[in-house]
């Protein structure tokens, strides 16, 4: 490697580096709602499916209505002055849901923190496939992705121990802290990097489209549809079960808050991002053999994270050992196994997309995607998790969130049907960028 590249590599790390940890600090406030749930409800006297609103549908209500936009803003100005403010208005609007006097206004301040939140994931991905060569973007996107499972060691962790020691309106003030040094750093230390620069002369010299013409378009590509259908499928079983399973161990296991939400929090979060790490690196390397790798090792994670994860919901209660005042369950072993295979798909999924379109339509491909995985995910997995809770309760007792996430977690059948398709159809074979007709 020449000196020359040695410095882009050390400038283009230490961008990661300051994405992921932007992109950790405001999942955070996705992952602390999970221990959120049982404090707000009781102050508000909320149900289970009120709390699915609060945590799934009216963000990802919000946040659809402007991805879309926040795509097409990263992909026509600076996405760097653009992540800048969003994580100021983050950090803002955060503070908001602390001083929240009533359910109706808690909602109203997640809406206005998804909106804040739109473009940070379309124009962190396309910064990062200008930052990296596609051989090496599956591993800086694992890094990338992995911050969520990070954030949740802590929000899961040391969020539970902050709430039910000072209460859940403190932890969204705490939260909205670190967004504000990020947003700084990128401000005055981060500059803008040539869009296309690792890419074919055809994709870099590709046109950029109108808004909705390019929707459009990506639209119109059945391997592009499928994609984006594969992924919404993942999210919205891997959302339900992130912001419903500290509920399932204090309810099906009889553990405590805090006991829960640092189970929750370290056994998943430390698996997942292992495992997210683990794809990245290892789809790096399997995908200059064969790209068809970028949906083989989906494929193989998924299968392995529906056994697994059955085998968690189903496990009958039983304390294996103790760690000083936190009582392990039997069942935890299998939520470690999930946990490492859960985001293999995330990497990959997201490789193939960036390599699927020209860097002028990244930040939209991204975007609609995003939009459709946070419907999926946020909106529809902890609402209808909570709805069918509810509506099991009379025949499941308390027994009824493990049954109603048995039910969910069998959805992901289908985006292995999908990407089994997809690797039928060759989608990872290469090919043009979308072109305009």
């Amino acid at each position: 490697m020449s000196a020359v590249d040695s410095k882009v590599g050390r400038a283009s790390h230490a961008v990661l580096a300051l994405l992921v940890g932007g992109y950790a600090s405001i999942f955070l406030g996705r992952q602390i709602m999970a221990v959120m749930i049982e404090p707000i409800k009781l102050e508000f006297g909320a149900s289970d499916t009120a709390m699915g609103l609060i945590s799934g549908l009216a963000f990802a209500g919000a946040y659809a209505l402007m991805g879309l936009p926040a795509g097409g803003l990263a992909d026509r100005h600076s996405r760097v002055r653009l992540l800048a403010l969003c994580a100021a208005l983050w950090a803002l609007t955060t503070l908001f849901c602390g001083f929240a006097v009533s359910f109706p206004m808690l909602v109203i301040a997640r809406m206005l923190v998804a909106i804040t939140e739109a473009p940070v994931t379309p124009a962190s991905l396309s910064l990062i496939a200008d930052l990296y060569p596609a051989r090496n973007r599956s591993l800086a996107i694992s890094c990338f992705t992995a911050a969520p499972t990070l954030s949740a060691i802590v929000g899961l962790s040391l969020g539970a121990w902050v709430i039910d020691t000072y209460g859940w309106r403190t932890g969204f003030h705490i939260i909205a802290t670190p967004p504000l040094l990020i947003s700084l750093l990128l401000a005055i230390a981060v500059h803008e990097p040539v869009r296309g620069r690792f890419d074919s002369p055809l994709h870099g010299n590709a046109p950029t489209l109108g808004l909705w013409r390019s929707a459009r378009q990506l639209l119109g590509n059945s391997h592009y549809r499928k994609l984006v259908a594969a992924c919404s499928l993942f999210s919205f079983s891997g959302l339900a079960f992130a912001m419903w399973n500290t509920p399932f161990l204090i309810r099906s296991h009889g553990l405590s808050l805090q006991s829960a939400g640092i189970l929750a929090g370290v056994v998943t979060g430390c698996s997942a991002a292992l495992g997210g790490l683990f794809s990245g690196w290892l789809s790096d390397r399997l995908n200059l053999r064969s790209q068809a790798w970028l949906l083989g090792l989906p494929l193989i994670g998924t299968v392995f994270t529906l056994l697994s994860l059955l085998l968690y919901i189903l496990w009958p209660p039983a304390i294996a050992f103790s760690i000083g005042e936190v009582d392990v369950p039997t069942a935890m072993f299998w939520c470690a196994i999930m946990g490492f295979f859960t985001m293999w798909w995330v990497a990959p999924c997201f490789n193939l997309l960036t390599q699927m379109v020209s860097p002028r339509q990244r930040a939209t491909a991204v975007a609609l995607q995003t939009i459709c995985t946070t419907l999926a995910g946020i909106g529809l997995g902890p609402i209808l998790t909570g709805l069918l809770s509810d509506l099991l309760l009379p025949w499941s007792g308390t027994e009824s969130l493990r049954h109603a996430l048995l039910l969910v977690h069998l959805s992901l059948l289908i985006p292995m049907f999908l990407l089994l398709q997809l690797y039928r159809q060759q989608a990872f074979a290469p090919q043009p960028a979308l072109q305009t007709a």
